[in-house]
């Protein structure tokens, strides 16, 4: 506390002095080794550029890069914006303090490095040295992205990728074609390269390692026009252990299998093209085989699947619980439901956050109906993961490498077991789908409009300050969520009567500080990261640190927080709407404005006392301005002399702002009623049309209401009576195990039902009737076929009898007869 009172202090003689930027006369003076620094004559903080503090050559040593993301596989060449350079002994990039590269300074003197193949994903420190290593005085950031997040125009593409990976089964033959742009590799001639991956050593031990390896070239001195053909042969028996790979695409003049080059990468993929004559000859035999494998080394590792979240019930659930689940980009229904893996379902998400032991991951899928598809009752069912898809920090070691881990883990296998062999009931039963019924939705508060604070715990209040205000603090997970109110202006010019959010910030324990505001005028969200301003214009997804960062439209940011906590933050009209989801177990954990103890009495809780549930409007202002931020504890971003002016220097709660409170509305009756005909029942919307007098304003309010309602009504909690199995011998119809759902048994020919037809799900959470039992030889087709058969052998017996009575009388009238 005692370093972050000092750093205000020297912010604030800095600028009492008035100054701006300065000249680097001397090391004090200069940001070379100081990035980040706010101390001393001049700043090299991120926000000296608004402040007009920063060091004369802060743009020399704090370096801004283009293009600023790329695969975690490497190869990317980027430039060092604003930063030139005559010639030198050698340019050197170390990223994460030991990795490192080699750059060039091309001929219009600007900066290159390349990125390198570095087993994690998330931003990366760099730093930069222009006398071949001996001296690192400039340091940037590079953001290392999942292989699967790369844009297409960054990668080689294998055309019709299935066909490669079906290579050598039934059907699946030929030549196969890769292409790239041309553009990309400012060289004449390329060479195309294949790299296997694997993970060695005992899993979940210190020697397990993650391993990129050279292989062999496929084709060397191939003319750069973008496009090869070849057909594939098997590769030699040494290199057939690799079954997951990916191509690279590089200049001809590097060395093969040098690494850290310019280069273009492939997806990762099964590599059935490349393997063995065996496989050729009997694919089903050698798939069948490695599944048996891959099923009796799943049976030595331990059990990941009692650490997992379980599924939401329902896909309205899932799509809601945007803290702990997020869509699964392999099927999306704002993508058109291109379910590959999962043919049946329309969207599946994954666990935001890996498990915490194992690093493993959660899926779920669910149909159109919105019911969760089970792997128990098909094949297209949702599947956990032994490596999380999207990796887990601290990454680089199996299973914890993005992507990578799951491909071997749990897609391999999955081409083995169901894809390249029959043997699918392997797969799922060491996969199966998660259930739902002990999935707790998450509780969820908003705050929006003018603005007003619906809690946790269902309670509602309008809070009209203008400064600065704890949302939420939980001492749980050391999360802190604070929120900026300001006011606006009528139409007419003058200031407004309420205020709105402009910003939001959180931080959860030591995870790094994430704010999204609203530009000046423009009206757009900001995100900024620790301060430094972000750019969305080639990533929308970033991994960081305790959190992941989701920027779906430049209207709406999801944080997903490694506690299970979400955020979502959005435009609303003229100011900002917050929406904040919390696990169950964060309750009683929390204070602030916001509340959660399933006791909406004690919602007004202040630092000293508890206001009671019918406050009046003017204590609950009183109440709203004890949850002043202090400026000890602000986690806000103070980036101009408007915000240093009334932020950071005034009080963090505006006493001199009077709002309109909602009981006084009446004394502005001429916009009541247009408020009231306007909105409806909406009070919030009609109270912020009096406020502002904007009857747009009173829309967007409205359109956030509701909203909020949808969420809380998305994840009302639903009883699961858990997955039913067909009986032995017979079979079931339904795939919904919620309450009021149905399940109809029946029998195999052969059998009959001893039990109830049908049982369905009750309130209490279990299942009406037992399930019933499928007894051989006394089905009702058997039965009847008894009951026909035996009338017929008795009427058979009769007709014998009456036919054989005959035949005795005929016999009797001739040998009794008249004679002739």
């Amino acid at each position: 506390m005692k370093l972050a009172l000092l750093s205000w202090a020297l912010l604030l003689l800095v600028l009492s002095l008035g100054l701006g930027p300065q000249p680097a006369a001397g090391a004090q003076e200069s940001c070379a080794q100081r990035c980040g620094d706010k101390s001393g004559p001049c700043s090299c903080h991120p926000t000296c550029s608004g402040l007009g503090s920063c060091c004369s050559d802060v743009r020399d040593f704090c370096l801004d890069i283009l293009p600023y993301s790329g695969s975690i596989m490497g190869g990317k060449d980027f430039v060092v914006q604003h930063l030139r350079s005559g010639p030198t002994d050698g340019v050197v990039c170390r990223f994460k303090g030991s990795v490192e590269t080699h750059g060039h300074v091309d001929d219009s003197q600007q900066v290159h490095c390349v990125s390198p193949l570095i087993y994690e994903s998330g931003p990366i420190p760099f730093m930069l040295s222009l006398d071949n290593g001996r001296t690192f005085e400039r340091s940037g950031t590079w953001l290392a992205v999942h292989p699967s997040k790369v844009s297409q125009t960054e990668k080689c593409t294998l055309v019709n990728e299935t066909r490669w990976q079906y290579y050598g089964t039934a059907g699946a033959g030929g030549n196969l074609s890769v292409t790239w742009s041309p553009g990309a590799l400012p060289t004449i001639y390329v060479t195309i390269e294949l790299w296997g991956y694997e993970e060695t050593g005992k899993p979940y031990s210190e020697e397990w390692t993650a391993k990129w390896s050279y292989l062999y070239t496929l084709a060397e001195n191939v003319s750069n026009s973008g496009t090869f053909t070849f057909t594939p042969k098997p590769a030699p028996q040494n290199y057939q252990r690799w079954e997951v790979g990916a191509l690279r695409i590089l200049d001809a003049a590097h060395q093969a299998g040098k690494r850290d080059v310019r280069s273009l990468w492939s997806n990762e993929h099964a590599l059935a093209w490349h393997l063995g004559d065996d496989f050729r000859a009997d694919p089903v035999a050698w798939a069948r085989t490695q599944c048996l494998a891959w099923e009796e080394l799943e049976d030595q590792l331990p059990d990941f699947l009692g650490e997992l979240p379980e599924c939401p019930c329902t896909l309205a659930q899932a799509r809601a619980d945007s803290g702990r689940f997020f869509t699964d980009y392999g099927c999306d229904i704002e993508q058109g439901s291109v379910c590959t893996y999962h043919p049946g379902a329309v969207h599946c998400v994954r666990s935001v956050q890996a498990s915490p032991r194992y690093a493993s991951g959660q899926q779920c899928c669910y149909t159109a109906d919105g019911t969760q598809l089970l792997t128990a009752d098909s094949s297209s069912g949702s599947t956990p993961d032994r490596g999380h898809d999207w990796g887990a920090p601290p990454y680089l070691v199996p299973p914890r490498v993005p992507g990578l881990s799951h491909w071997l883990y749990d897609v391999i296998s999955f081409y083995h077991c169901c894809l390249w062999a029959p043997e699918c009931h392997r797969y799922m039963r060491r996969r199966p789908s998660s259930g739902c019924r002990n999935y707790q939705p998450p509780r969820l508060a908003s705050a929006f409009g003018d603005p007003h604070f619906l809690t946790f715990d269902g309670t509602n209040f309008t809070f009209n300050g203008h400064g600065e205000y704890v949302l939420l603090e939980a001492g749980l997970t050391q999360l802190s969520v604070q929120a900026r109110a300001q006011p606006g202006m009528m139409p007419n010019g003058t200031q407004a009567l309420g205020t709105g959010l402009t910003s939001v910030v959180v931080q959860e324990g030591t995870s790094d500080v994430l704010e999204v505001r609203l530009t000046d005028g423009a009206k757009m969200l900001q995100v900024l990261l620790n301060q430094h301003v972000l750019s969305f214009d080639e990533q929308r997804w970033m991994d960081l640190k305790g959190m992941f960062l989701s920027v779906a439209t430049e209207e709406r940011v999801s944080i997903m927080l490694s506690s299970g906590a979400g955020l979502e933050v959005s435009t609303q009209g003229p100011s900002l709407s917050v929406t904040i989801l919390l696990p169950e177990k964060f309750q009683n954990h929390t204070r602030g404005l916001l509340g959660l103890n399933d006791n909406p009495a004690d919602d007004f809780t202040l630092p000293s006392g508890v206001l009671p549930a019918t406050a009046s409007a003017r204590q609950l202002f009183g109440f709203g301005a004890e949850w002043a931020v202090r400026n000890e504890s602000s986690l806000f971003t103070y980036d101009s002399h408007f915000l240093v002016n009334n932020f950071l220097f005034r009080p963090k709660h505006d006493p001199s702002f009077q709002p309109l409170f909602p009981d006084e509305v009446t004394a502005y009756s001429h916009l009541v009623h247009e408020a009231n005909a306007f909105c409806g029942e909406d009070p919030f919307c009609s109270f912020d049309v009096v406020a502002t007098g904007s009857l747009s304003v009173g829309n967007a309010t409205r359109a956030a209401h509701q909203l909020h309602q949808r969420l809380v009504q998305s994840l009302q909690l639903v009883v699961s009576c858990g997955w039913v199995a067909p009986p032995a011998n017979g079979h079931k119809e339904g795939i919904t195990y919620l309450v009021g759902s149905t399940i109809r048994f029946g029998c195999d020919h052969g059998y009959s039902l001893d039990g109830a037809e049908a049982s369905t799900c009750q309130a209490d959470g279990t299942w009406s009737m037992p399930t019933p039992r499928c007894q051989p030889g006394r089905s009702s087709t058997v039965l009847l076929s008894i009951i026909f058969g035996g009338l017929a052998v008795a009427l058979l017996v009769v007709l014998l009898y009456v036919l054989l009575s005959w035949r005795r009388k005929g016999h009797r009238a001739i040998a009794w007869g008249p004679r002739p």
